[in-house]
């Protein structure tokens, strides 16, 4: 399937000249004039790529960066008028991987895109490769034993996290501030019930499947 790119940018002319842009590279996009608006949309569909205009009508781009990264780590580049330090400063400093200043090439956004994704795909490569498992980041996806997990957003967390660092224990505490950060009224237990469930889909793949741990009066880990 081909990327796909979400285009967050008020000025309709703006977002006309990157939409042509990108399909010329051959990579599909969708375009929302309000933050609220791509909130939503990301919230429903998945994506591999999102530019994010710093002044939109309805809050900011920094605000709309917060929350994309509370649930996703997909890859952001913003899209500036302001030409100060500290402003850009503060997109990355909140999670964005770069950001362009306006005016600008559409064929450079669509450049610092595609070297973006290479290196993501390279570093998750590198870092979320388990003898048993493969995070596929970008699309929040795990496999295992070759094939995919069918996970809801927190499972997907939680074993995300223990495959970053296997052999490595895991309090419930430690679990929780990880992946539930912004989930209110959430008791440990919550971490034990997802545990649970993730071990059962575990052993739909692999019967004898022994990969998550349990530490009596310590938490959890990935073996190795």
């Amino acid at each position: 399937m081909p990327l796909h790119v979400l285009i967050i940018e008020d000025e309709p002319a703006i977002a006309e000249t990157l939409i042509y842009a990108f399909k010329e590279a051959g990579i599909a996009t969708t375009h929302k004039l309000l933050g609220g608006d791509a909130i939503t949309q990301i919230k429903q569909q998945t994506f591999d790529f999102v530019i994010l205009d710093v002044g939109l009508p309805d809050m900011t781009g920094f605000d709309v960066c917060k929350l994309i990264r509370a649930e996703s780590n997909i890859p952001i580049l913003f899209l500036t008028a302001r030409n100060h330090e500290i402003d850009r400063i503060v997109g990355l400093e909140i999670g964005a991987d770069d950001y362009v200043t306006k005016p600008f090439s559409p064929r450079e956004v669509v450049a610092r895109v595609n070297a973006i994704l290479r290196r993501t795909a390279l570093k998750q490569e590198s870092q979320h490769k388990n003898v048993s498992f493969v995070v596929d980041e970008l699309a929040n996806r795990i496999q295992y034993r070759g094939q995919l997990l069918d996970l809801t957003r927190y499972e997907f967390l939680l074993l995300k996290t223990l495959i970053q660092q296997p052999q490595r224990v895991f309090s419930r505490n430690q679990l929780m501030d990880i992946v539930w950060v912004n989930a209110e009224n959430t008791l440990e237990r919550t971490v034990d019930a997802h545990i649970k469930t993730l071990r059962a889909k575990l052993r739909a793949v692999d019967m004898q499947s022994e990969a998550i741990i349990t530490h009596r009066g310590m938490g959890y880990s990935l073996q190795a």
